[in-house]
């Protein structure tokens, strides 16, 4: 059967991860817990992480997440929260912030592991653009060590290359990997991942990090209910050959799968207008989504980050407020059923509303 032909549930449950890649902090093990708790952590690559990370993008973002300086105190409050919740995951890039704040995700990220002084426990995985003034190794390099000083750290969980070059600048795609090779040998970083790779670059990179005796820890894509094309399902089916963990972004298709909206409700800011086009088609999916989170008596945003978690992914929602927080954790502790997954993809595919492709992302 052709892999196109296969639901993702029926796909993906030969790459989700056993029992061994759990790690409970519990020493007592009386029985096998059926799913992933929020105290248990999995493994990537040489780091043990939550099973579901956080997304800090509108941590200094204003032009699409409306972000104020003001909101710094709520922030942190959100990060005390989900730390104390077991959660050791968090994902940032130093082109986070607009304008002037460029970088400022970093920097309160950094901020706020100093307060809490947890430095330790708490595995940041940052990304570096590939902005075509970055041409050399050692450009790269030191975007690895800017980053270490907006977050006043030792050491970074993980370095990711945001972007693959490939189609427009094959040459400096290269030089960004010698990049990746130089900042883990020069223990500036625990692991290498990337973001927005398809599966014939994921290979490549992989192939070539290999050779250059670094693994490759993670692989970042879009991933949801709103993305599981043949592309999504063929870099699943990659990382779980090569023993890449892939991480979701945007699990919650940047809201519009969290039921908030309707196409006469919209979000303010230019997310309106990826709305406006997308919600209409939504209402076999969200209905779905609805009834099982009823019956469930979980919300709408649980049940979609849950079916994420249920296909070995490590998803990495968005938060910027507590109660976002403890929403999100809801999806943890629990596995929605066979049947649930099933229902859930077709209506997905009867759904004519998809989201629109990352355009960064490559072949």
């Amino acid at each position: 059967m052709a892999i196109s032909a296969l639901s993702p549930t029926a796909y993906f449950s030969s790459f989700s991860p056993s029992n061994d890649s759990l790690i409970s902090s519990s020493p007592f093990k009386p029985f096998k817990l059926p799913t992933l708790w929020p105290w248990q952590k999995v493994k990537m690559g040489p780091l043990t992480v939550s099973p579901m990370g956080f997304g800090t993008w509108a941590w200094g973002n204003q032009l699409l997440w409306g972000y104020q300086e003001s909101m710094d105190s709520d922030l942190q409050r959100t990060f005390n929260l989900a730390v104390e919740n077991g959660i050791n995951l968090f994902d940032t890039a130093d082109s986070y912030g607009t304008g002037r704040l460029n970088g400022q995700s970093e920097k309160l990220l950094g901020k706020f592991i100093r307060q809490k002084q947890i430095q330790d426990n708490i595995v940041i995985a940052t990304k570096f653009a590939a902005y075509p003034w970055r041409l050399t190794p050692g450009q790269f390099v030191n975007a690895c060590k800017s980053s270490l000083d907006r977050m006043q750290l030792e050491q970074i969980g993980i370095g990711q290359l945001h972007w693959s070059t490939a189609n427009y600048a094959p040459l400096q795609e290269l030089a960004l990997w010698d990049g990746l090779v130089a900042m883990y040998e020069k223990g500036l970083v625990r692991a290498v991942g990337v973001s927005n790779y398809g599966p014939k670059q994921l290979v490549k990179i992989h192939d070539y990090l290999k050779a250059r005796g670094v693994p490759l820890c993670s692989a970042q894509v879009q991933f949801s209910l709103l993305s599981m094309g043949e592309d999504q399902i063929e870099i699943k089916k990659i990382c779980g050959s090569l023993g890449i963990r892939l991480i979701s972004y945007s699990p919650l298709g940047l809201g519009m799968l969290t039921g908030k909206y309707t196409p006469s409700k919209l979000p303010r800011g230019p997310r309106a207008l990826l709305f406006r086009q997308i919600l209409p088609g939504l209402e076999p999916l969200l209905n779905s989504l609805r009834e099982i989170a009823q019956k469930r008596r979980k919300t709408i945003p649980q049940v979609a980050i849950n079916w994420c978690i249920c296909q070995g992914t490590i998803p990495i929602p968005g938060v910027k407020t507590v109660k976002q927080v403890e929403e999100n954790l809801g999806a943890l502790g629990w596995r929605l059923s066979s049947g649930e997954l099933l229902q859930l993809e077709d209506a997905a595919r009867e759904s004519p509303g998809k989201m629109i492709q990352n355009i960064f992302q490559t072949r």
